[in-house]
């Protein structure tokens, strides 16, 4: 139960951006967060807030404090990860840049210490221990398990890509200036104490990360000191900067983010092509061309600004009347670079199907469900000129936990695709708990057990 509730700092309310502070009990039991389930996941990380009350009150409106007096929860969160954590990794061959980032925040300005290559953990302990450079480790979830568990099922809670960082700051230190990001951020202590300075946004709901001058940002609207087991969190364009206070241990924290592109802006983009795509089959007031040298003009002319003025009023009409909205990539690229799920190290991987083979008789039911995305769109075969519509399953049960977050490491697509009349009796397979493969909305026979066949082979669905 929560011992006290108030806003951070002061005690005062600056403006639109309040910070909730929550002071917690030590509290027993056999685990410090549920990960039975995601939504049972977000709930004990950010408890004793009710997840009504999260989203309600602060999701891209307000930072929240939570600050726990839990010696459970803090020893959990030390072992998520640790300064001593870096030997080890370091052996494995990690690389300056693409792993690990060193550097200092001096006189406002952010100072790279990095060196060309493969990171020597000597060096690195040197750089910290003298330069009192802070480390700045890149997606730690490809070799801690843990937080590939609890990142993994954050995923399937958002829809969204999770990624982390984490920073390891030395005692009378900081390592970024002032900046804000494009992301929502959930920041865990792992280790010691940091000081955080928040600022009132210049940009709220920023889409980019963007440095801050110190002079600009005026004075903090909220600083507090996050210790073991506390948790953070504050919306994308939050002005923030952290060091570590002298004459301590250092600092170890992890940063979680998420809805980095997946505002309603980059879903309008997302969906608007496909849109634009069939509505044209349909009118061919689209299909006509544009005026000779309207691509010559320095401004766009009021004909053709009335033009598409028209046009968008129509989409907007035909968008009221569908149901099949087409994602032409959002959906395929979540699909493709999240985490696959979570599963025990015992070697087996979720590329081989299990269980019984599907027949006409059986009865099959999904299985991954947070794990798989279907979407219609546009046959992407290029032999194909009709460019008639299909059914695209595209899943992360194949995908490479070290890769993820990596940006410019190679992902590939893992899925399936099945003409339109498929889309029927795909979605009872989506909407039912268990379905007979007899009842599937298919022609024929053969369609039915085809159909199942090619989802059990992708480890999609299993017999009940």
């Amino acid at each position: 139960m929560p011992k006290k509730v108030k806003p951070a700092g002061d005690g005062k309310e600056e403006g639109p951006v309040p910070c909730k502070q929550v002071k917690v009990e030590a509290a027993g039991g056999p685990s410090p967060l549920n990960l039975d389930s995601p939504s049972g996941l977000f709930e004990s990380l950010i408890s004793p807030i009710k997840t009504e009350t999260f989203f309600k009150e602060f999701w891209e409106q307000k930072p929240l404090l939570i600050q726990r007096d839990d010696p459970v929860l803090a020893t959990y969160y030390r072992s998520l990860f640790r300064l001593s954590d870096l030997k080890s990794l370091c052996s494995r061959g990690m690389y300056y840049g693409r792993d690990v980032n060193v550097c200092r925040c001096v006189n406002g300005k952010k100072k790279v210490l990095n060196k060309d290559g493969k990171v020597h953990f000597l060096q690195l302990r040197k750089d910290f221990d003298q330069k009192r450079a802070t480390i700045q480790f890149h997606q730690p979830q490809r070799f801690k398990d843990e937080l590939w568990r609890i990142q993994e099922k954050l995923e399937c809670y958002f829809g969204s890509l999770v990624g982390s960082n984490v920073y390891i700051t030395p005692a009378g230190s900081q390592g970024l200036p002032p900046h804000y990001d494009d992301v929502e951020v959930f920041i865990l202590q792992l280790e010691g104490e940091k000081h955080w300075r928040l600022y009132h946004p210049t940009v709220p709901l920023a889409r980019e990360y963007s440095l801050e001058a110190e002079d600009r940002i005026g004075r903090p609207a909220h600083e507090f000191t996050l210790k073991p087991g506390d948790l953070l969190y504050f919306p994308r364009g939050t002005i923030h900067q952290a060091d570590t206070p002298s004459g301590l241990a250092h600092s170890t924290h992890v940063t979680i983010s998420t809805y980095q592109s997946s505002s309603w802006g980059d879903f309008l983009l997302d969906t608007v092509s496909g849109l634009v795509f069939d509505t044209a089959k349909a009118d061919v007031e689209l299909r006509a061309g544009i005026p000779r040298q309207l691509l010559l003009q320095v401004e766009t002319t009021a004909v053709a600004t009335r033009k598409l003025s028209g046009f968008l009023r129509m989409l907007a009409d035909r968008l009221e009347g569908t149901k099949e909205l087409l994602s032409a990539d959002m959906k395929k690229d979540f699909a493709m670079n999240r985490l696959p799920p979570y599963y025990l190290g015992d070697g087996v991987e979720l590329s081989t199907p299990g269980g019984q083979l599907p027949g006409l008789d059986s009865t099959v039911r999904l299985q991954f469900r947070d794990h798989v995305v279907l979407t219609v769109g546009p046959d992407q075969d290029p032999s194909d000129e009709t460019r008639e519509k299909m059914v695209y399953i595209y899943h992360s049960l194949k995908n490479r936990r070290e890769t993820h977050m990596m940006g410019n490491e190679e992902t590939e697509s893992h899925g399936l695709r099945f003409p339109l009349s498929h889309i029927d009796a795909l979605k009872q397979i989506w909407n039912s708990s268990a379905i007979s493969v007899k009842d599937l909305k298919l022609t024929t026979d053969e369609e039915k057990q085809s159909l199942v066949l090619s989802l059990w082979t992708e480890c999609l669905i299993q017999v009940v």
